[in-house]
């Protein structure tokens, strides 16, 4: 065989031609949704791919579009709070807080200081809750069950304290315009308490179960990289933002709600190798969002607590909120959601109805780049980009 090689070595080009040709393969289209297991809400998701390759992924939305802008400007602004918790219905005691503070800055309405700081204790236990329900699905995504549960269990704790401060497990109307609807129940910081001490040590659990995972790691790292520059080119915000390394948080850079009286660090993305960073990890892919929001749930355990101690006396809301007028101004104001900057334009013309109600949702933004990231990967990769963004998809359509 050699001989034949070395005495016509063309044949053995053409043997290689003619087996390529036989390996081809074709471009198919593939949906992926827009109920799918691997896709967090109503979205579907246009594959072009190539066998295992996706060569492009083009999100479809609206299939939970239900006209809340125009809900807002046919109600008044204490009657549009409800809605607020339908958008991002995982974190919406922190779309309450963030319509309210946009409303509060228009018609200069002053929230006592007790009011903020159960507004800050609420809106952080919900963040909590939130990044729990996206820590456990994202392992379900990975093919890990067990830290589903366990997530799960403590997010039922603080729907539990949730309930007992509001009478509401999901969507609450709680954090409304002027402070919080009702003051905290006789006993509620002990229960918190209690809560804040048995949580923080069931963060070790997850890091164990699935953050330092082999098999977790090598599905996450190196995939679905993001940069700082493609980050602000998209308007990613949020974890998205942080995970690719800009150390920018609302709560630090633009305070509200008395944030600036509490103490705690913005957790980024770092490269593996650094602290307890797995070799093989790039700042901004997948898994560097994932443990962001590992880190940022360990900040807020550390903002409740000092909320808790410093929390005031007294009034805990501004008088009449309900009976506002809407000056003829206007005011855009952005808060640190959950998932990113929630932004909410709000133009007045005199009347008790807004004129225009405009809402920046991050999840909307941070699923912008799925067509960017979502090119020449493994088509098993595509649930580990879209699951370390993180949507709700609520809010995507609103």
């Amino acid at each position: 065989m050699n001989a034949m090689i070395e005495a016509a070595p063309d044949l053995l080009i053409d043997f290689d031609r003619s087996r390529q040709s036989d390996l081809q393969t074709e471009e198919m289209l593939v949906n992926m949704g827009p109920q799918h297991p691997s896709t967090h809400g109503v979205l579907r998701i246009v594959l072009r791919t190539d066998g295992e390759m996706v060569l492009e992924a083009t999100p479809h939305i609206g299939y939970l579009h239900r006209c809340k802008e125009k809900h807002g400007e046919n109600l008044q602004p204490y009657q549009f709070i409800p809605y607020t918790d339908r958008m991002d219905y995982l974190a919406a005691m922190n779309n309450n807080q963030g319509y309210a503070v946009a409303v509060e800055r228009l018609c200069g309405v002053q929230v006592p200081p007790r009011g903020q700081a159960i507004r800050v204790i609420i809106a952080e236990l919900n963040r909590i809750a939130s990044h729990l329900v996206s820590l456990g699905t994202y392992g379900l995504d990975m093919g890990a069950f067990t830290p589903f549960l366990y997530c799960f269990r403590e997010r039922e704790m603080i729907l539990d304290l949730f309930e007992a401060a509001c009478g509401a497990r999901l969507t609450y109307s709680y954090l409304t315009i002027g402070g919080p609807h009702d003051d905290l129940p006789e006993g509620w910081i002990d229960r918190c308490r209690e809560f804040l001490d048995y949580f923080e040590p069931k963060i070790e659990d997850y890091n164990n179960l699935l953050t330092f995972n082999h098999i977790f790691v090598k599905r996450t790292s190196r995939v679905g990289v993001i940069s700082i520059d493609d980050a602000l080119a998209y308007g990613l915000t949020g974890t998205c933002l942080r995970a690719s390394g800009l150390r920018w948080d609302l709560r630090k850079i633009m305070p509200y709600d008395g944030y600036e009286k509490y103490d705690f660090d913005v957790p980024i993305g770092r490269p593996g190798g650094t602290g307890e960073v797995p070799d093989g990890v790039i700042v901004g892919d997948c898994w560097s969002r994932y443990y962001v929001r590992v880190l940022e749930m360990t900040q807020s355990v550390r903002i409740v607590r000092q909320a808790l101690d410093q929390l005031p006396s007294g009034e805990f809301r501004a008088p009449k909120c309900t009976s506002l007028k809407l000056p003829a101004n206007e005011v855009y104001v952005e808060t640190e959601g959950a998932r990113g900057q929630l932004g909410f334009l709000i133009v007045g013309d005199g009347s008790a109805i807004p004129y225009r109600v405009k809402v920046r949702g991050p999840s909307f933004c941070n699923l912008s780049i799925t067509s960017h990231i979502c090119k020449d990967v493994l088509l098993a990769d595509v649930p580990a980009i879209i699951g370390s963004i993180d949507v709700v998809m609520g809010e995507v359509d609103r």
